[in-house]
């Protein structure tokens, strides 16, 4: 299997299991070059364990596909020099400055000038005046950017994200955003996982993993739209109404958001004729609106859990 210039992941019918339950069945996907790709599931649904067949990091039992035009059953250890693999929990030494990690990091991958590489990376992540501080002692945002640092600086060509910004306040995740699309424009591709519908926005593409199984994936517009959620936003005295409208036929998701309640089915019909009674009584206010990608993420949820029961 040969893959396109274009194209940096291409996968065919992978499955993997451990100790005899599935987790990643009969998986099929394609991730472009210079593209940032979403992984977004519940807990324990296959997100890691995908992610690492993908890049080579792990075998499966079964399917075929290339990574970086490498075979990833043949070639795993090509395709591990050219990732950059940045955990959720931070793996850098606390008892090492930041700019001691950065050069340590620079002398393991045999960098040319380990100094110059490192002190250019603390340019770049906006690190400089921190270059003394010991790790341990940073914030989580700032963390965050010199973990980043450390495993882009060997130049590759695959970055794979396992919840980066869990723990972030909104602020520092924003600018380590802002870095990935600047490292994303320069060619280099991105796979994230997260649970964070603002960061799986900014996402290219994204892919919904639920116990193994890919149940939707595209930008994140059709992703939305080939839900083909119905969706009503209501406002008002919302008092009960959730617990009422929960098990009605052809309502697939109740939620609050904020002051209003979300509520979505995929036969507009069955859902129409549902909430009729609601939509007269008095104090309520009901506006058709378009689904939210969390209203999708939500739903799909729903419908997993009880596919995996």
């Amino acid at each position: 299997m040969n893959a396109d210039d274009d194209i940096a992941i291409d996968v065919k019918g992978l499955s993997k299991s451990f100790g005899g339950r599935e987790v990643v069945h009969d998986l099929s996907m394609q991730v472009k070059r210079g593209s940032i790709y979403g992984f977004l599931g519940p807990n324990g649904s296959g997100k890691t364990t995908t992610i690492r067949i993908l890049c080579g990091l792990l075998t499966p039992d079964s399917g075929e596909g290339t990574c970086l035009g490498y075979d990833i059953l043949r070639d795993a250890e090509k395709i591990k020099r050219q990732v950059g693999y940045m955990t959720q929990r931070f793996s850098l030494y606390q008892d090492l400055s930041v700019r001691e990690n950065l050069e340590f990091v620079a002398r393991l991958y045999g960098l040319a000038d380990a100094r110059g590489a490192a002190q250019d990376m603390i340019k770049r992540l906006g690190l400089s005046g921190r270059e003394g501080q010991l790790a341990g002692e940073l914030s989580g945002g700032w963390k965050q950017r010199l973990a980043l640092g450390a495993c882009t600086l060997p130049n590759p060509k695959l970055l794979l994200l396992d919840e980066p910004t869990a723990g972030v306040d909104p602020k520092a995740r924003r600018d380590f955003w802002n870095e990935i699309h600047a490292l994303a424009a320069e060619g280099l591709t991105v796979l994230v996982s997260t649970h964070y519908m603002d960061e799986a926005e900014r996402c290219h593409e994204i892919a919904y993993i639920a116990y193994g199984h890919l149940l939707a994936r595209g930008t994140v517009d059709e992703v939305i739209a080939k839900s083909a959620l119905t969706t009503y936003t209501v406002t008002g005295e919302l008092g009960g109404l959730a617990a009422e409208l929960e098990h009605k036929a052809g309502v697939d998701m109740v939620a609050p958001f904020g002051t209003s309640l979300h509520v979505s089915g995929r036969d507009a019909a069955a859902l129409e004729a549902s909430i009729a009674p609601w939509r007269e009584k008095s104090g309520l206010h009901w506006q058709k609106s378009h689904p939210s990608l969390e209203d999708v993420f939500i739903e799909l949820m729903n419908r997993s859990r009880d596919n995996f029961q």
